[in-house]
């Protein structure tokens, strides 16, 4: 009561200007205060986690653009220094000339205002010279937009399609045509994340970064990427390699790169998806043309063993066994282990349609998905997997229904 008092009592011996100078400090001293305390609490925290540049970038506390492994990264930096550099000086110049004027013609020292309507020639000036400065920031802007989005001659194209919350990745054309996989967060690094990150004094560079299975690409060559997603709005980008492309589903967008350094580089999906949109990294491994042709050799033998014959009659406990596995890499992230959900995702323990006799119904949703894409589909799996997992979540927690679904069960639903 008595603060209220005093602030009326300042009111009635200060006029309004000085009471909104007043504000205006207090407002401006307070921003100051978050800032510097932000910075503290950066600072601190990574001093607390021991977070080192990571190679690639990000870097710590990172101000300027990932470092260019491109030549469409490069000239994106290029462009960015130089329309900063011509905002600035004309800025400068332009309140340069005005302060001149102001001090230079002041009323004190004798001056009078001219009394003019117009000036033909100041009009064409004004007019000319922005011209000439839109022209000089056009121009070269307009060459690396053209460049940015000539996506011929690829020597390799990639379909990455989004999906909540992971990438998925399937090779269309060039070396390694016919290679697919899925790229989640690192389960021990969400792990970490559930229990409130990493303990003090860890060294993790790549905290919230690491995939399962990155993309993997040749040096020098142009690498195509065509962007689709399964059910929300993603977007696919590498700061590295300049590039940025959303992912409609629906739609078939695309960009390109050409990697010129060997190495590890990172992205992540920036356009806001949904809860999970933080744990959904993007990595891409640069490496040799003979490092590359050995990876797609391992790869389609992975192909390979995992071909399954679907009409192989599997027994309980093997589809059991395999369903774990494909529980863990694809459905964790959102069902959890324990089979329970979280928030909107619906748990399998004990769910309806998973103790359900009538096992058609789950099989048609993991290949179609459901509610609107909040159940995403699944059918980049194999009818094997999708049989084994099915199988798993049947037979698992309290859910102990003994049925058994074959691969010819899914490869019949697929029709």
């Amino acid at each position: 009561m008595s603060c209220l008092s005093d602030a009326r009592r300042i009111r009635l011996f200060l006029g309004k200007e000085e009471v909104n100078m007043i504000k205006s400090i207090s407002n401006k001293a307070a921003t100051a205060m978050l800032t510097a305390g932000a910075w503290a609490g950066s600072v601190a925290l990574s001093t607390a986690h021991a977070v080192n540049h990571l190679p690639g970038g990000p870097a710590v506390r990172q101000l300027n653009l990932h470092p260019a492994v491109t030549k469409i990264a490069e000239e994106q930096a290029w462009l960015h220094w130089f329309m900063l550099i011509l905002c600035t000086v004309i800025f400068l110049a332009v309140f340069a000339v005005m302060f001149y004027s102001i001090w230079k013609h002041r009323k004190s020292v004798g001056h009078k205002s001219a009394n003019f309507h117009e000036s033909v020639t100041v009009e064409i000036i004004w007019t000319i010279v922005p011209f000439i400065i839109v022209i000089l920031m056009a121009l070269p802007a307009t060459k690396v937009v053209v460049a940015m989005k000539d996506t011929t001659n690829a020597d390799l194209t990639i379909k990455a399609t989004g999906m909540q919350w992971k990438w998925g990745y399937d090779y269309i054309k060039g070396e390694g045509e016919g290679i697919g996989f899925i790229s989640a967060l690192d389960a021990a690094h969400r792990e970490l994340s559930n229990n409130g990150g990493p303990k003090a004094g860890v060294v993790m560079d790549d905290y919230l970064l690491k995939v399962d299975n990155p993309m993997v690409v040749p040096v020098n060559k142009k690498v195509r990427i065509i962007t689709t997603a399964n059910d929300v709005i993603h977007s696919f980008m590498v700061p590295s390699f300049g590039i940025k492309q959303d992912a409609i589903p629906g739609f078939v967008r695309d960009t390109w790169f050409r990697a010129e350094k060997i190495g590890d580089y990172h992205g992540q999906c920036v356009e806001l998806c949904g809860k999970e949109h933080a744990y959904m990294p993007i990595h891409v491994k640069v490496v040799s043309a003979e490092d590359y042709s050995a990876w797609v050799a391992g790869e389609m033998k992975k192909i390979a063993a995992k071909a399954d014959d679907p009409s192989k009659v599997w027994t309980a406990a093997e589809m059991t066994q395999r369903g774990e596995k494909v529980y863990a890499a694809n459905c964790a992230a959102c069902h959890q282990a324990s089979g329970k959900g979280a928030g909107p995702i619906k748990a399998l323990d004990g769910a309806a349609v998973v103790l359900d006799t009538d096992v058609a119904k789950q099989i048609a949703i993991l290949l179609n998905g459901q509610n609107n894409g909040a159940m995403p589909a699944w059918k980049q799996l194999s009818d094997t997997e999708i049989a084994a997992v099915i199988t798993f979540t049947k037979n698992n927690w309290s859910n102990k229904t003994g049925q058994l679904v074959q691969p010819a069960d899914v490869t019949a639903a697929r029709k």
